[in-house]
């Protein structure tokens, strides 16, 4: 799959609005923004564009976002193993709280179901339903429509710097321990 693909795919943040570009350099700071405070308020506003195209996209399925990324996750674990709440919790990186929201939400939906693991049975794993399965098909061919939006102005040879660009920010080593 197309590396722009891949990691437009997997950006999503919260529902920030646009900064105009007009905010830069405002008269509380009358120095300009540097090169990279101009680079990473355009990936900000590239993020929250992505992040709206997909929930566009994602509407008519009925999930949100959070929801399809927790499926996703669940999806990756497989069946042998089904993943706990905690699992969840962590990969996300999100307090467990927020996953028994997704999960409620997800189970009311018929595409996930809470199960009591056979050998402890105070540990309730997660597990995908054929219901999950089917949505899961829906959402990568939303995910994919939503990144095919965004990209629609970039010729195949930009695609392609653009990818390798993106995978050289992504693959960097993390700094200051994030």
């Amino acid at each position: 799959m197309n590396p722009v693909l891949v990691l437009f795919s997997s950006m999503s943040t919260g529902s920030e609005t646009d900064i105009p570009d007009s905010a830069a350099g405002s008269a509380a700071d009358p120095t300009p923004d540097s090169t990279d405070g101009v680079l990473a308020e355009q990936l900000l506003r590239l993020t929250r564009r992505l992040h709206r195209i997909q929930k566009r996209h994602m509407e008519p399925l009925g999930i949100t976002p959070a929801q399809g990324r927790l499926l996703r996750l669940v999806a990756h674990y497989g069946g042998d193993r089904p993943p706990r709440m905690a699992d969840l919790a962590t990969r996300l990186e999100v307090v467990p709280r927020a996953v028994t929201t997704l999960v409620d939400g997800l189970e009311a939906a018929g595409c996930v179901r809470r199960a009591p693991d056979p050998a402890n049975r105070r540990v309730i794993r997660i597990e995908l339903t054929e219901t999950g399965r089917a949505t899961l098909r829906r959402l990568r061919s939303a995910r994919t429509d939503a990144a095919e939006e965004i990209l629609a102005p970039l010729t195949a040879p930009q695609r392609e710097v653009l990818g390798g660009l993106l995978n050289a920010l992504a693959d960097a080593p993390a700094q200051g321990g994030c």
